[in-house]
């Protein structure tokens, strides 16, 4: 079956396409020159049977925002997990990834994606490295062709994109373990080839044996988003050599993919300074001609533990306004501990306000629809419109209410000296004086 990029290459206009389109507010002829193109990705394994929110990033559209989920080798709760991804399809995540990396890592994968709205991402190389220690007692103990068989398994069920750290070559991996880095390598899928590739004095599975990678992944037309494994972890590390390296190598293989037919994307930083996050996104988009462009955060400060939330939808914001596609979200729980289901809320809506902050300098007048309603609705001291435009209605709605009963006239913040009461008493004043006074003088 011809992937999206091939189609799109004959001049075909998707499904996909038309519904991308109309989401984007965009004809579809363009949604297809840039698929064709491969700047553009549209979410979609040809196997999966229940999508119901459809998701593309790329060039010209609104960014998006991802959500992680998954249970770990600490904690497993299945119902937890779920309960994350129905919070994820209420608050309007456009994307998920399952991290599980413990316990029944399968069963946790379809349920997810059974429950899921939107596309699903993996990242396989955690089942790789705990099926090994499950089955060989040592980590490590895993060959090339364990990789391909988890990948295979993870296409068949569905996924929609999976992270796979291609660019962390064997020669980069041995510059890392020597490197002077503030934080050290913290990609846990990074690190776990680091690993293999040093013990087993071996390039990576997954660069040696890319060509192979691409022909499984078109088969399903499974979007390969090549992950950061060497990515800064601290901002004293930002845009190091290997960093840098790791970027170099996979542009050059997304170029291939595409020239394949392969949809691809790059994963990216990590933790930055916010003046070089602008660079960032410009440089990966200089060097891959467009590939969209998927950040974590960006985080640009290593203190705010238990607000990473919100210190990393800052850098989103600035991310997305120079141009990042997708923004992996961060909660509360980043740096501490597996997130409970209310910090994965709070982290989804920190990123989708940053993502919105950045359309609004990306896209423009296509973005800001609702900030003019909003203000309209602020003017006329309609609530109920207020709430609707909300990212958390409810939310809104009860702090409205915390120190009155009703939702009409003026909030508490102001009472009696809203604005908008003022100005309405005094212009209705001003105009009965002028009719009395009119009155007076007929």
């Amino acid at each position: 079956m011809p992937t999206q990029i091939e189609l799109a290459r004959s001049g075909s206009i998707t499904e996909e396409m038309k519904i991308i389109a109309q989401q984007e507010g965009l004809e579809p002829e363009k949604i297809r020159n840039r698929v064709a193109r491969g700047t553009v990705v549209i979410f979609h394994n040809v196997v999966r049977d229940n999508l119901r929110r459809y998701t593309a990033i790329g060039e010209g559209l609104f960014t998006k925002v991802n959500v992680n989920l998954g249970a770990s080798t600490n904690h497993y709760d299945l119902n937890e997990e779920l309960e994350k991804v129905r919070i994820a399809n209420e608050y309007g995540a456009d994307t998920i990834m399952d991290l599980t990396d413990g316990g029944d890592i399968d069963a946790a994968r379809r349920a997810i994606i059974k429950e899921a709205w939107m596309p699903v991402g993996t990242v396989p190389i955690y089942q790789v490295y705990y099926d090994s220690v499950v089955k060989r007692k040592y980590a490590i103990n895993f060959t090339e062709d364990d990789v391909f068989n988890v990948l295979e398994k993870h296409f068949k069920d569905g996924v929609d994109f999976v992270t796979v750290h291609t660019g962390i070559t064997l020669e980069l991996a041995k510059k890392a373990v020597k490197a002077d880095r503030v934080a050290g390598v913290v990609s846990r899928g990074g690190t776990i080839l680091l690993a293999w590739e040093i013990q087993n004095e071996k390039e990576n599975p997954l660069y040696a044996n890319f060509d192979y990678l691409l022909e499984m992944a078109k088969e399903y037309d499974v979007v390969l988003s090549l992950g950061d494994a060497l990515r800064p972890g601290g901002i004293d590390d930002a845009h190091d050599e290997l960093q840098v390296g790791e970027l170099v190598n996979n542009a050059r293989l997304a170029r291939r993919a595409i020239e394949k037919g392969v949809q691809v994307m790059i994963e990216g930083p990590g933790h930055m300074p916010l003046d070089h996050i602008e660079a960032d996104i410009r440089l990966e988009k200089a060097l891959t001609g467009g590939v969209p462009y998927y950040v974590l955060g960006i985080l640009p400060t290593d203190i705010a533990a238990g607000y990473d939330h919100i210190a990393g939808a800052i850098g989103g914001a600035i991310a997305a306004a120079a141009g990042a596609d997708m923004l992996c979200y961060l909660t509360p729980a980043e740096h501490l501990s597996l997130p409970n289901p209310e910090q994965v809320k709070e982290g989804l809506i920190a990123f989708k306000i940053a993502a919105h902050v950045g359309d609004i300098v990306k896209l423009g007048e296509r973005a800001r629809k609702k900030d003019r309603e909003m203000s309209s609705a602020r003017k006329n001291l309609d609530w109920k419109k207020m709430f609707e435009l909300t990212f958390d209605p409810e939310r809104a709605r009860k702090i409205y209410r915390q120190y009155k009963d009703y939702e009409s006239g003026s909030c508490t913040m102001c009472g009696d000296l809203c604005v908008y009461l003022v100005i309405k008493r005094t212009t209705k004043q001003a105009g009965s004086q002028g009719q009395a006074q009119t009155a007076v003088q007929g």
